[in-house]
């Protein structure tokens, strides 16, 4: 069934992680269609909308304002029969803030749709390049934040645990504290040798790739100058050494068996 944009509808878009190119082609034609765009300016790469907008598209970029003020364009627009396209940064589903801009429009009785993005753990794996979930070594991905000033249920020194059991952290909006995280992750356990990747800015043509281990990739990301928009990758995934010991699938191994390959294939 062929997608049709709506009037009157609110679409939060995931505008990826940075390459214009990295969109879906859904959210492609809301924004081709729009006839508003509220775009996080301090994040969304405003190429996007150049590239995909209309020239008479009305355009705010909500870095400056409050979450009541991103509410009321939107309501108005939307109630003025208007096409609005919300666009957030990665996924919106990932520390995207979500929920209350929904809530906003629930209250108001404004239909909407959540269009998903690649976020940045993501686009932050193809760049290194590393598979997140590495056959036999680590099969789980914990994505989670540190923050100084926004209060969080659980720290990074109970989330080092998983790290120790075979899981792999991809921690968003640290890198301004790293020193923090890695003390945290070594008091839950990890040693100095873990493994840790920093990619800053994933996919934009500035982006960085820090490789190091605990106990140097502080320096690494302080001699970049790398204060900002980074994800910070550290457990199984992250040692690239012993992912090459381990690394066979074994959905494709000629003598695994399974429902649409049911016979052994010699090797």
């Amino acid at each position: 069934m062929s997608f049709q944009v709506t009037k009157g509808k609110v679409y939060f878009i995931g505008s990826g992680p940075g390459d214009p190119d990295l969109i879906t082609v859904k959210a492609m034609k809301v924004i081709q269609q729009a006839d508003v765009i509220l775009y996080a300016g301090s994040l969304v790469n405003p190429l996007i909308i150049e590239r995909y907008a209309r020239k008479d598209v009305e355009v705010h970029d909500t870095s400056p304002l409050t979450l009541s003020q991103i509410v009321e364009i939107m309501v108005k627009s939307s109630t003025e029969g208007k096409t609005v396209a919300r666009m957030k940064s990665g996924d919106s589903g990932i520390y995207g803030a979500l929920m209350e801009e929904m809530w906003g429009l629930q209250v108001a009785g404004v239909p909407f749709e959540v269009i998903p993005g690649i976020t940045a753990a993501i686009a932050a794996a193809s760049v290194i390049p590393i598979e997140l979930t590495v056959p036999k070594l680590g099969q789980t991905v914990i994505i989670t934040r540190a923050s100084l000033r926004v209060p969080m249920k659980g720290s990074l020194k109970d989330m080092a645990k998983h790290a120790n059991n075979g899981a792999t952290l991809v921690i968003y909006t640290a890198i301004h504290v790293i020193e923090r995280v890695i003390n945290e992750l070594k008091e839950g356990g990890l040693s100095d040798d873990t493994p840790a990747i920093v990619v800053y800015r994933a996919t934009w043509p500035n982006q960085k790739i820090i490789k190091g281990k605990l106990s140097d990739i502080a320096l690494k990301v302080h001699e970049a100058k790398i204060y900002r928009d980074s994800v910070i990758i550290v457990g199984p995934a992250a040692n690239e050494d012993e992912v090459k010991q381990y690394v066979r699938s074994s959905v494709y191994d000629p003598s695994f068996n399974h429902s649409y390959r049911p016979w052994k294939v010699e090797e």
